[in-house]
């Protein structure tokens, strides 16, 4: 499946936009204004990017910890997000859940908790009610390599293996739970994507720095889930950039090590897509200086809107925590 110059450009500018929000956090975290934990996706875009641009705008979504990514690339609104960091009442959940807990209904993102595995076992049941409602929705879920040593990992594969479930588990292997390295939590010998050929889904891995080959295997899934054929799961291999929960880097602290850090920085999917477009001449300079440009006017924009929107009221701290 060759990839159009138009899919090529959207990939790239979600990519961009993705690093550009991020290091603009990065940027502005340490003046204390954001007053809720970060867990930054730079060095990752590729694999937000590539499912979620292959993924329709009815299709659902659901996230972790490590959010912002997949929160903007499914169409998410960016003011409404920086607000939620900023703990605002013009939040994407009025200021209440901070960077961990983001939502969007309207561009079909439901939500992302930090408990790991959590949304795993919900994405499931999503896909399930619309499986039941005979709906052509497909859900995707993301989540990390920790994720797969939780129990809810194998119970819900398994039972949308059984009821054939129109929904994509996307693993984002980075290596790391927090800064404990895969060598000490998981056998040597075994993938992730065996565990879940184990419960009979179909399963593939692959470069998830490489955005064209992310889009295509996740196209490849979803058009599978809409037509009936089941669940899949996706395992892609990245890596974070930046320290495990805030804006700073941790590998010169002895945390990872500094070879591994640099062996994926020079893997950087954003510039490796942009040297790939100029090549296959599907981009110029002055096409990237375009699409720089209007993101930084987006981003400005949307931080303006942040510091300027007011906190919730004190009154209404009780607000929504119970079902009406």
């Amino acid at each position: 499946m060759a990839i159009e110059k138009d899919t090529a450009l959207r990939l790239y500018t979600s990519m961009l936009r993705i690093r550009m929000v991020e290091e603009k956090i990065a940027a502005l975290y340490p003046e204390q204004q954001m007053r809720c934990p970060v867990h930054l996706c730079i060095g990752q875009e590729a694999v937000a990017a590539g499912v979620c641009t292959a993924l329709a705008r009815q299709d659902y979504i659901m996230s972790n910890h490590r959010s912002h990514g997949h929160y903007l690339a499914k169409g998410g609104d960016l003011k409404a997000m920086m607000a939620e960091l900023y703990g605002r009442k013009t939040g994407c959940t009025n200021g209440r859940g901070g960077s961990m807990h983001l939502v969007d209904l309207n561009a079909g993102f439901l939500g992302a908790t930090p408990i790991v595995g959590s949304t795993i076992p919900i994405a499931t049941g999503v896909a399930m009610a619309s499986k039941m409602r005979r709906e052509r929705r497909v859900t995707a879920v993301f989540f990390g390599d920790a994720a797969v040593e939780e129990g809810v990992f194998h119970e819900s594969l398994n039972f949308a293996v059984l009821k054939k479930l129109p929904v994509i588990y996307v693993c984002e292997n980075n290596l790391y739970s927090v800064n404990s390295p895969l060598s000490v939590r998981q056998p040597p010998d075994r993938s992730i994507n065996q565990l879940a050929c184990a419960h009979g889904m179909n399963a593939r891995r692959a470069d998830g720095n490489d955005v064209t080959k992310v889009y295509m295997l996740a196209a490849e899934a979803i058009e599978r889930a809409r037509q009936g054929e089941g669940p899949s799961f996706l395992e892609f291999s990245t890596y974070r950039w930046r320290e495990h929960c805030g804006p700073y880097y941790d590998h010169e602290w002895g945390f990872r090590p500094v070879e591994e850090f640099r062996h994926w920085l020079n893997r950087c999917p954003v510039a490796g897509f942009r040297a790939t477009l100029l090549k296959d001449g599907l981009a110029d300079e002055r096409t990237f200086k375009a699409v720089e440009s209007e993101i930084t006017s987006e981003i400005d924009q949307a931080v303006s809107f942040a510091q300027g929107s007011s906190f919730p009221e004190p009154e209404t701290l009780f607000a929504n925590i119970y079902a009406s």
